[in-house]
């Protein structure tokens, strides 16, 4: 089986053995996080080819050498919020990704980071073993080391079967995100769910999602910006927003954080300058 992963937006782009094989048509023309953090000022196939190609150069996207510890990639991230979540005694625990390993069950917020920090949508993953143990080594608990499944509900029962209550949670879809919240209240547990790779989502699932999240990131969709009408955002290009109190209250951690200076203003919200969005957001 090989890696799949959605990157630039929503270009599926295919790795086997640590190589690029396949690279589809890219949704989005440009996305200002790319421009700042690679030079890239328009999203071509060559350009996600070599976005991808560096990822895997860079830190070991996708091979044994995948470094599990990395740096900030951005001030408010799903997994950077996660983190700090976890520093502050927040969370118990968080249920997310990585390319070789599929879902992670993990309390250690610098595995947290360096698992998160620069992978994009991944839709399918097989099994890395250098991967598996280095997640374990770091106090991770991979789900299902024989076939690296990405299975967030099944990551969570897990998480509440090893005693943790406060979980942390990605979901990609509104389904997902419906089955957790009822595990939520059948478990006794505290979801923190952050919805995330959202470039897409149809009207109908950017409502349903929006419904059982704490905090959402809006990628370059176009729906998610629309229906959204958060109690906070962070940043204006590519915002996360939060929908709930406590999703305000982790949000408003990460602010302390970030080292960067900060403005905390009240107003309207969602703020979306048009010349900072996404284009053309889907």
């Amino acid at each position: 089986m090989p890696h799949v992963m959605e990157i630039l937006g929503k270009t599926r782009v295919v790795v086997e053995g640590g190589k690029v094989v396949e690279v589809g048509e890219p949704q989005l023309n440009w996305c200002p996080l790319f421009e700042k953090a690679r030079g890239i000022k328009e999203i071509t196939r060559e350009a996600v080819k070599e976005n991808m190609e560096f990822r895997i150069k860079d830190f070991g996207l996708f091979t044994p050498n995948r470094k599990l510890e990395m740096d900030v990639f951005v001030g408010f991230g799903a997994s950077e919020v996660m983190m700090t979540g976890l520093n502050r005694d927040m969370l118990d625990t968080t249920v997310t990704v990585c390319d070789g390993a599929g879902t992670v069950i993990t309390n250690n917020p610098s595995l947290v980071q360096g698992m998160g920090a620069r992978i994009s949508g991944l839709v399918e993953t097989e099994p890395i073993d250098e991967i598996i143990n280095g997640i374990e080594e770091r106090g991770g608990i991979v789900l299902d080391p024989s076939t690296a499944a990405i299975d967030p509900v099944a990551g969570v029962l897990k998480a509440s079967d090893l005693g943790f209550k406060r979980i942390a949670v990605t979901a990609v879809d509104p389904d997902t995100a419906r089955t957790l919240r009822e595990i939520e209240k059948e478990h006794d547990l505290e979801l923190m769910m952050i919805g995330a790779h959202t470039t897409g989502l149809s009207r109908e699932d950017a409502l349903e999602i929006i419904r059982y999240l704490d905090i959402i990131t809006s990628c370059a969709s176009k729906s998610i910006r629309d229906e959204i009408k958060p109690l906070a955002q962070v940043g204006t290009a590519v915002p996360l927003f939060a929908l709930t109190q406590k999703g305000k209250e982790l949000l408003l951690e990460r602010a302390k954080e970030v080292e960067s200076p900060i403005l905390v203003n009240t107003m309207a919200l969602p703020v979306l300058p048009e010349k900072k969005q996404p284009k053309d957001l889907v």
